[in-house]
């Protein structure tokens, strides 16, 4: 995530039973699970965690032997991700099958794997030397899948930021950046051909960072509130995370993608920040988290797609001691690394235990956004694959100005500037 992306990150399945909602109500959330620490329980120990969340879904940032090998035979749906710095690797199709056979097919079936993410946020990274390799590595690792005949049950796909967007107020003025149309067609077409779907990291918390006297904090927390409405569609919105993704909905009908999938890759909410990071406490990282597991749980789609499954992966299952950036980028865990809750979330967790989580920290699982050992060697100095959420600027050609009025209207519609 870029710091002036205030449109993402996925909510936890946490609050399964404080609601009362049977599991397979839930199913189309996931959790995010991070290992940018060196402080973590070893993987056998997350797995009766994901268990009383109710999760069914994990998302991680690599390959990591030790989660996929401690989550065999538990039934869980893993999205397994090649870092930026490797897709280069990736040109040569020896590379993408070994890959995909050491990463993948070597752990299936007993862990099911159903979908490999190449880099992350590529398109919107400071960096820009990545996205030359994008879209030849997602080819490249697609057709190893399919040379391999996992075609079937593994999709290949690719997480972006909002900030690819260039307008996204009011929703249906929803548009993609000018100067990535043509990358961004490309990787669509191949979302259709291989029948993948578009994800996006979502985080209503950095709107709110960013003009708290001018956002509805009851808006971007799906707290009661007046709601707006888009004066274009008519529709009436009363959470801000559904605004975004229909913005981004939009965008995919300009492009002549209106039936494209789109699952929320990331979203969530601090527990903690710093000073100058309005908002980022428990008792909102709380309300954001349980009233989206609330609403999602209600089977309720965005005004635009009322009856499209919410795919969400929540951000993270435990707080990161190593990320870089400013406290929230470490205080985004449901859990903290002695495996207590990081606030009360309404489940029972006696008989999973706590503490001992320091203590049994396991080399192969913290520490780096690639911890699996059959990884292609990282270059010196190179990214971790798995970006703080605030870790770097973006670059909008032409668009500095809207510093980030790409939110610009609708903070202005959570101010309460229209309603039905």
């Amino acid at each position: 995530m870029k710091n002036f992306t205030f449109l993402s990150h996925p909510a936890p399945l946490l609050l399964l039973l404080l609601f009362s909602v049977s599991a397979t109500l839930v199913d189309s959330i996931g959790i995010n699970y991070g290992q940018i620490a060196n402080n973590l329980p070893k993987p056998e120990d997350a797995v009766p965690l994901i268990k009383a969340l109710g999760a069914t879904k994990v998302k991680l940032y690599d390959a990591s032997p030790p989660v996929l090998r401690a989550f065999a035979h538990t039934g869980v749906e893993f999205v397994v991700g090649l870092g930026n710095e490797y897709m280069s690797q990736m040109r040569d199709p020896d590379n993408a099958r070994t890959w995909v056979k050491t990463n993948v097919q070597c752990y299936l079936p007993a862990t099911k794997i159903t979908c490999i993410t190449v880099g992350n946020e590529v398109l919107t990274m400071t960096d820009e030397s990545y996205i030359p390799h994008l879209i030849p590595a997602l080819y490249s690792i697609h057709a190893a899948v399919v040379s391999l005949g996992l075609q079937n049950q593994v999709t290949v796909t690719t997480p972006h930021s909002l900030a690819i967007l260039q307008t996204s107020y009011p929703p249906s003025s929803g548009v993609f950046r000018r100067d990535l149309t043509g990358c961004l067609t490309q990787i669509l077409n191949f979302n259709a051909n291989t029948s993948s779907p578009f994800l996006i990291n979502a985080y209503p918390y950095f709107a709110y960072k960013a003009s708290p006297k001018q956002v509805s904090l009851d808006f971007v927390l799906f707290q009661p509130n007046q709601g707006v409405v888009d004066p274009a569609s008519n529709l009436h919105y009363d959470n801000m995370l559904f605004a975004q993704i229909d913005a981004v909905h939009y965008a995919l009908a300009g492009l002549g993608f209106k039936d494209m999938p789109v699952h929320i890759s990331e979203t969530g909410w601090p527990s903690k920040g710093d000073g100058d990071e309005p908002g980022a406490s428990l008792e909102n990282a709380k309300k954001y988290n349980s009233n989206l597991i609330k609403t999602i749980c209600q089977r309720k789609g965005t005004p635009v797609k009322p009856n499209m499954d919410l795919n969400i992966y929540v951000f993270a299952l435990f707080n990161e001691n190593m990320k870089s950036g400013p406290t929230s980028e470490r205080n985004y865990g449901l859990f903290k690394p002695d495996r207590t809750p990081v606030y009360d979330m309404g489940i029972d967790l006696s008989s999973i235990g706590s503490g001992g989580g320091g203590n049994k920290s396991s080399p192969a699982a913290g520490g780096g956004g690639s911890s699996s050992g059959n990884q292609p060697s990282a270059p010196d100095n190179g990214p971790n694959g798995y970006l703080a959420i605030t870790s770097g600027t973006t670059k909008v050609s032409g668009l500095s100005s809207l510093s980030f009025t790409l939110w610009g209207g609708i903070l202005l519609l959570a101010a309460g500037l229209a309603s039905a």
